[in-house]
């Protein structure tokens, strides 16, 4: 019986170190980490989570609970962790919002429906995110987040603060990535915008007399309309596989 209470004891303490990097990772995860899923369900979420990943890190966080890393210190780094990764990942559902936000801004439809949504932004950013993080669930985003909590004791390990120079480093290239994905998503709405307006210029031009913005106006929003029609699923398509390669491989092959 002692060595069964042992036994329990251990598994409980690493139970509840894996649950101090998930519950905080928890809180910025694209789909289960959203501000429309209530705090008592991603709580449940959290402890799946914790139930999943902390056999598979057993080995490697064991150690912390015999009372060779003070508590302090482990949920100083196993939160810092936890937080690290969610935002990483919630980089890539930000860059989706930020294309959403330059194709509306470029096609004039930031204002319909702009307070669609628990976060305001135009209807355009609302359904490219909510169909990136369908396409992500569907893709078992569960299975590939699991995957993901492990191997960032690889990268990361327990009990051991990360390196303020290495963060930093890789924050600001998943930073200039996200941006950088969220420019080249929304390309065909800014090309479609630059064409339009240098017509209207060239109409208004040879044409004094005419009112070329109301003639424009609905002409750029069927066009806008029209145009995210054809290029959703294509960029949808481009976020997912940048977002499962990002999963598969978080450090960049380095």
């Amino acid at each position: 019986m002692a060595e069964l209470m042992a036994t329990g004891q251990e598994t409980l303490w690493v139970a509840g170190i894996v649950f101090l990097r998930v519950g905080a990772a928890m809180f910025l995860l694209p789909a289960f980490g959203e501000r429309l899923v209530p705090a008592r369900i991603r709580l449940v979420l959290a402890l799946a989570f914790t139930a999943i990943v902390a056999p598979a890190v057993g080995p490697m966080v064991a150690p912390l609970a015999t009372g060779e890393a003070g508590m302090v210190r482990l949920i100083a780094t196993e939160a810092i962790a936890g937080l690290t990764i969610g935002l990483m990942l919630r980089l890539f559902v930000m860059a989706l919002q930020i294309a959403g936000t330059i194709a509306a801004q470029a096609t004039s439809l930031s204002q319909i429906l702009g307070d669609a949504g628990i976060d305001p932004q135009p209807a355009i950013g609302q359904l490219l995110t909510i169909g990136g993080l369908t396409l992500a669930v569907l893709a078992d985003l569960h299975v590939r987040l699991a995957e993901f909590i492990i191997h960032s004791y690889d990268i990361l390990p327990a009990g051991i603060f990360p390196g303020a120079a290495l963060i930093g480093e890789w924050g600001i290239e998943r930073i200039a990535a996200a941006f950088a994905m969220a420019f080249s998503l929304a390309a065909p709405f800014t090309i479609a915008s630059f064409v339009y307006n240098l017509a209207l210029g060239v109409i208004n031009r040879a044409m004094p007399q005419l009112m070329v913005s109301f003639v424009g106006a609905p002409a750029i929003t069927l066009g806008g309309l029209a145009l995210l029609l054809l290029a959703a699923p294509l960029m949808l398509g481009l976020w997912q596989q940048s977002f499962l390669d990002f999963i598969a491989d978080p450090a960049g092959g380095r």
